[in-house]
């Protein structure tokens, strides 16, 4: 497990470096350890190298995770995309949603956040690449929607999350960022009170830094190579 340590010091040696390069504020990005598949000993030790945000997309197996690693002080965010028949445990047992999309489902959370909790922070998921095989809402109908959420009870919107078309290039990388930071700032601008933005993954965390993201999902550069066993049915 000494591997998991040796890794996050990288990745945090290069969200520093990016920030610096973008003339940002050192820790003005957090990391979320994107922990789907790997084991509750994996979970463990990343929390000894000091790691403590951890994001799960199976709602069974993220169950199960998060009650063995009861004794420990975690954060857990749900990034998967989310059955409505599913929301009552998510909004019992997690912090965050990144992957909300439409109202309906934002609505549901709301009505199952236990009043003793704090507020659910959710992140409004936008689909910037327009691909019909990814979850989101048009970039076009984000901020309308943004703020019907906003104003839902048990519930924060905390900004916006996308997950960009692969691409190798970090001009064309950070082109796709730079189409939700944009959209962000018409969000604040246009007086919505919010301050997130996840965005950027293993291979494109310095191009999501470079404009604007203030969390970055990193799974396979912490944890290793991800298991290619579907589990259907879970989320």
């Amino acid at each position: 497990m000494g591997a998991i340590a040796e890794a996050l010091q990288d990745i945090h040696r290069r969200i520093d470096d990016a920030l610096a390069a973008s003339g940002r504020p050192a820790a003005s990005t957090r990391l979320l350890a994107v922990s789907k598949t790997f084991p509750a000993e994996a979970i463990r030790a990343a929390h000894a190298a000091g790691q403590t945000a951890f994001g799960e997309s199976y709602l069974q197996e993220a169950l199960a995770k998060i009650e063995q690693l009861a004794d420990l002080e975690l954060e857990w965010h749900f990034i998967g995309p989310i059955q409505s028949n599913k929301t009552r445990p998510i909004a019992e047992h997690f912090a965050w949603v990144h992957g909300v999309d439409r109202l309906k489902l934002a609505e549901r959370l709301s009505a199952a956040r236990p009043a003793e909790m704090p507020p659910l922070d959710v992140c409004l998921q936008v689909n910037i690449g327009g691909e019909a095989s990814k979850g989101g809402v048009a970039p076009a109908e984000a901020i309308v929607l943004a703020r019907r959420i906003a104003a839902l009870p048990r519930l924060k919107l905390r900004g916006f999350m996308a997950i960009p078309r692969p691409t190798p290039g970090r001009a064309e990388q950070r082109t796709q960022f730079r189409q939700l930071r944009e959209l962000f700032d018409r969000a604040r601008a246009d007086g919505l009170a919010i301050d997130t933005l996840s965005m950027g993954m293993s291979d494109d965390l310095e191009a999501a830094i470079m404009e604007g993201a203030t969390i970055v999902r990193v799974g396979s550069a912490i944890f290793g190579a991800r298991s290619k066993t579907t589990r259907e049915g879970q989320i």
